[in-house]
């Protein structure tokens, strides 16, 4: 019987990451006359604007799912260029919605890359399907695209591309393959019917605000995810959001009503219809999940979606200075930034070319003991026990573990300034030779 995936192991990831935004309380200390600095790896950046929000909800005497979760809705909806959105607890609860209500389950298959975080792939298992993963293109962090179009069967139902570190991934060219592969579509629901071909669903956690190709991220996929967790570019301490593109076949405000129903147990109405006089009386259409937003998370989110053009721009800067400083190094970054396309700048991801695990975890200690915190994105999901025990092996995926094996993130945020920057750039070059 196939092993299902514990929660406990997500848990203990997010633990890390969040433990690792924790300031560093050590005194700051001297070396060759420069003073070291306490470097945070990726702490929320709030400000005024969004704590007088989250004190507006306070004293407005609504605070779960109600008028600003529905206005902070409209805005997503507006910023990503999509008729609607659904605004939820996490995107790991928006991708397993909208697995749901696209009647992904058992029998049915996913597929996904080998190289992201387990949310893209645990939701797949949380809805009894079959997980497909896909090894990287070589020197690539995005899916091998050959091997996506091998790996497509008659149980294919749902593509998952990631877009790691907010940079889109070929969109045309996964559409270009899921039209190729219509004849070996399965339809089993009237949904699914309307695509007539496999869906592609978007892990977009990190690409709220890239564009491609003149689309934006939320409006290139079937349907696009979004996470708004306290390490995301734009945050409500916890949310996230899904967004489709307009389908003939479909009424938006049936698929928008479905995702309610999915969300707040199947109730016929939301808290805030219950509240209008007289109508107290509900049905539970069928037993459903519990993953809505709150409006204090909608509070936040309004702020930030305010100062989003901004904290791009930030962002921008910040990948332009680290991409300058590191030239002529062994340290090869993602690009970010092309004709065609244009990243959110979430995550700066470097490979120290030639080098292994050892030197990349040696260099992390070292930056930590000058007071820099940095991150690896990702240990490919073969290395975890859980995928391991569904019966992965890293060895059948080499592209992902190269691009693992010598893979540091630094800090890349809006909370720091440009003398930090330079302190990681000066002493990440110190330490990587």
């Amino acid at each position: 019987m196939k092993e299902s995936i514990c929660n406990h192991k997500q848990e203990e990831s997010l633990l890390k990451e969040e433990a690792l935004n924790e300031p560093i309380k050590e005194p700051l200390c001297r070396k060759n006359g420069a003073e070291n600095m306490a470097v945070r790896f990726s702490p929320p950046d709030i400000s005024e604007a969004e704590i007088n929000e989250v004190v507006d909800t306070l004293n407005s005497g609504w605070i779960t799912t109600g008028p600003k979760t529905k206005l902070f809705e409209s805005g997503i909806a507006g910023y990503a260029g999509t008729s609607k959105a659904v605004c939820l607890n996490s995107a790991t609860a928006a991708m397993e919605m909208t697995l749901r209500l696209l009647g992904v389950g058992e029998g049915s298959e996913v597929i996904t890359s080998a190289y992201t975080f387990s949310a893209s792939a645990s939701v797949i298992d949380h809805v009894g399907a079959d997980i497909a993963l896909v090894d990287t293109a070589r020197a690539s962090f995005q899916m091998d695209y050959d091997k996506l179009e091998k790996a497509i069967t008659e149980k294919t139902k749902v593509i998952i591309p990631v877009d790691i570190a907010g940079v889109m991934c070929d969109y045309d060219r996964i559409f270009d393959i899921v039209n190729r592969k219509r004849s070996l579509f399965c339809p089993s629901n009237e949904i699914q019917k309307a695509f007539g071909r496999i869906i592609v669903l978007a892990d977009a956690a990190h690409s709220f605000g890239a564009r491609y190709k003149g689309k934006n991220s939320g409006e290139a996929a079937d349907f696009t995810c979004f996470s708004f967790h306290a390490v995301k570019n734009l945050t409500t301490a916890e949310g996230g959001a899904v967004t489709w593109k307009d389908n003939e076949a479909l009424d938006n405000e049936e698929l928008y009503k479905e995702f309610m129903l999915l969300s707040l147990h199947g109730q016929s109405k939301d808290a805030l219809a219950k509240t209008k006089p007289g109508s107290w009386e509900y049905d539970i259409i069928y037993p459903a999940y519990k993953a809505n937003m709150t409006d204090i998370s909608a509070a936040i989110g309004l702020a930030q979606l305010k100062r989003y053009p901004g904290i791009l721009e930030r962002r921008k800067e910040i990948i332009n200075m680290y991409d300058n400083g590191l030239k002529n190094s062994i340290a090869e970054s993602l690009r970010h930034y092309g004709e065609d396309f244009s990243s959110s700048g979430h995550l700066y991801l470097v490979r120290l070319i030639g080098r292994d695990e050892d030197f990349r975890n040696s260099a992390i200690d070292k930056m930590a003991q000058r007071g820099i915190s940095v991150n690896v994105h990702y240990k490919p999901l073969p290395m975890h026990t859980a995928y391991k025990n569904l019966g992965f092996d890293i060895q059948d995926y080499p592209n992902s573990f190269d691009m693992y094996k010598n893979e540091i993130t630094l800090p890349l945020h809006t909370l720091l300034t440009d003398t930090q920057v330079k302190y990681v750039i000066d002493t990440f070059r110190e330490i990587i030779g």
